[in-house]
């Protein structure tokens, strides 16, 4: 029985039929230009229902491939799609999904250098580029792939509490875990920042408490004011400030917290900066509009995602940090994977700084589609992005159907049907949830809603550099045509 990719003749065509196989049935699924068939959930339960998916015998590759074809392909989200934009979570490039055949295929574990000689030495490169690229001296920095934007803010939080444990309150949280000081430790972020900060609280045993909530101004970015006065009440109550987390991009709006004021407030109080660019970190990639992140240099650490506005496919994000010591708050040593000799014999074993063991070869997709397209090619698919979004968003300002929430400073664009003569704004609200519903059950369209101002609002993430003017105007009257 072929089980496996080997050197056998016979492997290599099975390998070969199946993928070849796969492939076709997956162009074969693109049958239109829309991004979701219309199914609602009830329907999708009813389709895809098996009595068990365990048989006794097994089905055989093909059977199961004619499932796939039949229930399976034709459901699925068709994020290439220009009808789809509801979230930070785009299309694929195509050199970074042949990375991910090459990933799935030769299956390394990026925990230590024997399980991933190559994958290693790449991702470490690749870290060092990143380091350079975000405007950290890579001679110092250093950084790890993760899961995702979550997991590199938990691992960013981590570092800035032990860092200031270790250096402020000298008191070894790795060694001894929390005392009542650390019960009053407090980090500050914005009110619209993402819920991974809560989360991470939550796990770290800080809990929700500490987790400062700042507000925004009128362009949702981080009032400072309000930040200043919050971190000077916390003191007075006897309240430890050890963290500032600066959103770059938050998830609805992409708007971006005021840097280099941040990094100065943070500096004066002896506190850690993170910028949180999961969505924003792409913006260094324009030569036109990389202003707009300056002072990412200037933070103690980075969460990049790549599979947001750089087009990777999930999953794919890194944490950079501007002093790679810091990473000690997570390396020990175990002698079945990471041997201290190991570490004077130059192998790399890069679980010394990660929260997870086992852990893919992301890497790959970074390096593969960096090298494909290079700065060029990077600068026009972030420009087209961000010019989108600015013609989406002056187009809406002089429709007198809508109200744009803010202007956007990266790609997305939350606005709201508003015209008053339809009803109130209770009434307004529902007839913005039912356009969005419409959009995908009826015309597989598929774009987010959000809340703003405690009102419901429509959002267009547009991270897909196909999608043209002429779509965003078609778009504008389909909505206005199923509101009236």
């Amino acid at each position: 029985m072929n089980c496996f990719l080997t050197s056998n003749a016979s492997d290599i065509e099975v390998y070969k039929k199946i993928v070849s196989e796969v492939t076709d049935a997956i162009t074969k699924a693109f049958i239109d230009d829309t991004a979701y068939s219309g199914p609602t959930p009830q329907e999708l339960k009813e389709i895809i229902h098996e009595d068990t998916i365990l048989p006794k015998d097994g089905l055989g590759w093909e059977e199961v491939l004619a499932k796939l074809k039949e229930i399976i392909l034709p459901n699925l989200l068709r994020t290439p799609s220009t009808d789809y934009m509801a979230h930070l979570h785009g299309p694929s490039l195509i050199e970074t999904i042949a990375a991910e055949a090459i990933i799935s295929t030769f299956n390394q574990s990026m925990d230590s250098w024997d399980q991933s000689p190559v994958a290693t030495e790449i991702e470490v490169e690749t870290i060092r580029h990143l380091c350079s690229l975000y405007g950290y001296d890579s001679t110092k920095a250093d950084g790890v792939f993760t899961s995702g934007g979550s997991q590199s803010n938990q691992t960013a939080i981590i570092l800035a509490r032990d860092w200031f444990c270790n250096e402020k309150l000298h008191y070894d949280v790795k060694k001894y875990g929390l005392d009542e000081k650390c019960s009053k430790l407090r980090m500050y972020t914005s009110e619209i920042s993402h819920f991974s900060m809560e989360k991470s609280a939550h796990i770290l045993g800080l809990g929700y408490k500490s987790v400062v909530k700042v507000p925004v101004d009128k362009n949702k970015k981080m009032d400072l004011t309000a930040l200043r006065n919050l971190i000077a009440e916390d003191k007075k109550a006897g309240n430890i400030p050890f963290l500032v987390v600066a959103t770059v991009g938050t998830t609805d709006f992409g708007s971006i917290d005021p840097l280099k004021e941040l990094a100065q407030i943070a500096a004066a109080e002896g506190m850690w900066l993170h910028a949180d660019a999961a969505y924003g970190s792409g913006v260094i990639m324009s030569q036109k509009y990389r202003e707009r992140v300056a002072g990412l240099e200037l933070c103690d650490s980075i969460t990049v995602d790549f599979h947001k506005m750089f087009l990777m496919p999930i999953s794919c994000s890194a944490v950079l940090v501007k002093n790679g010591s810091t990473f000690d708050a997570l390396t020990i040593h175990a002698d079945y994977l990471n041997r201290e000799e190991d570490e004077e014999d130059g192998y790399t074993n890069l679980v010394d700084k990660s929260l997870q063991t086992t852990r893919r070869f992301d890497a790959l997709k970074v390096w593969t589609s960096f090298q494909v397209r290079g700065k060029d090619g990077w600068n026009n698919i972030i420009n087209t992005s961000m010019e989108n979004a600015a013609y989406l968003y002056e187009k809406l300002s002089k429709d007198d159907d809508f109200t744009v929430i803010c202007k956007p400073e990266i790609s997305s664009v939350v606005f709201r049907y508003s015209n008053k003569a339809k009803g109130t704004p209770e009434q307004l609200d529902e007839i913005n949830k039912k356009v969005r519903r419409s959009l995908i059950h009826e015309h597989g369209i598929v774009i987010g809603q959000t809340v703003s101002d405690e009102r419901v609002c429509l959002k267009f993430t547009l991270l897909n550099p196909l999608i043209s003017h002429k779509k965003l105007d078609e778009l504008v009257e389909l909505i206005k045509s199923l509101a009236a």
